[in-house]
């Protein structure tokens, strides 16, 4: 077994979690005299129980809000349940909010280290891993320019390219084979495919049923935190569709 949930629940608090700003500090002002809204619990997961045995593909679907991101951020140790237990036996990569160690300042050469600083890598891993990073990102030409000037794509190859260097015992992934241009998604693709040939277990979220059909071997579908459905992913993955679409999966050939 690498991943196990038992019980697993996410609360926020609304009232704390939401940005504070000027306006609403001005609204908050004029309305002293009203009495205080109290803050609001929102169960993001609840009660969520599942496990993954080593080399399992699975997948996670739902609508948008479902609670599938925050299930993965959970997993990896981002963040901590309100109530319940996570096990994970191995080395996990989170590719869930790809660039978000990076500098916006610095060049793209000096996130390379930063962001592997990040992720854990020391000094002499990322200098052994430097040229196979840039080859994989192809972004030789930029290195000495600062990300700041990088369009999205780019942000999202060097990202994932730094990511993906070790070959981990968990691979945690949110949407991330949709970065860069149509070649770099295959190579992206190709990467992940090579990473489950070898035996690595991966946690999977995309709102792309084909992929999810094509790279998992079970699926968990999701619904305002509630575990609806977990079995072979054909299976879940047509049982989802008929309720989102109102009608059967018809495969693509």
């Amino acid at each position: 077994m690498m991943i196990k949930l038992d019980n697993v629940s996410m609360k926020f608090n609304l009232g704390i979690e939401k940005n504070f700003s000027f306006k609403e500090a001005f609204i908050r002002f004029f309305q002293f005299n009203k009495k205080k809204k109290k803050p609001e619990d929102f169960w993001a997961l609840k009660d969520i129980s599942f496990e993954v045995e080593k080399g399992e593909v699975v997948g996670l679907i739902g609508s948008n809000g479902a609670g599938k991101s925050t299930m993965l951020k959970i997993v990896s140790g981002v963040m901590k349940p309100t109530k319940g237990e996570v096990i994970t036996n191995g080395v996990i990569s989170p590719m869930i909010e790809l660039g978000a160690g990076f500098d916006n300042e610095l060049t793209a050469r000096e996130n390379i280290y930063l962001n592997g600083a990040v992720l854990g890598y020391s000094k002499k891993f990322i200098d052994q891993k430097f040229e196979e990073i840039v080859e994989f990102s192809e972004l030789r030409e930029f290195l000495d320019v600062p990300i700041k000037n990088f369009s999205s794509g780019m942000t999202a190859k060097l990202a994932f390219s730094i990511s993906t260097i070790v070959d981990p015992e968990i691979l945690i992934v949110d949407e991330i084979l949709s970065v860069g241009d149509i070649k770099f998604q295959e190579k992206s693709k190709q990467k992940m495919m090579d990473m489950i040939k070898g035996g690595t277990t991966v946690l999977y979220v995309s709102h792309s049923i084909e992929a999810i059909r094509d790279l998992c071997t079970k699926v968990i579908w999701i619904e305002h935190g509630k575990m609806v459905m977990i079995g072979d992913a054909k299976e879940v993955c047509d049982a989802y569709y008929e309720k989102q679409m109102g009608k059967k999966f018809v495969e693509k050939k």
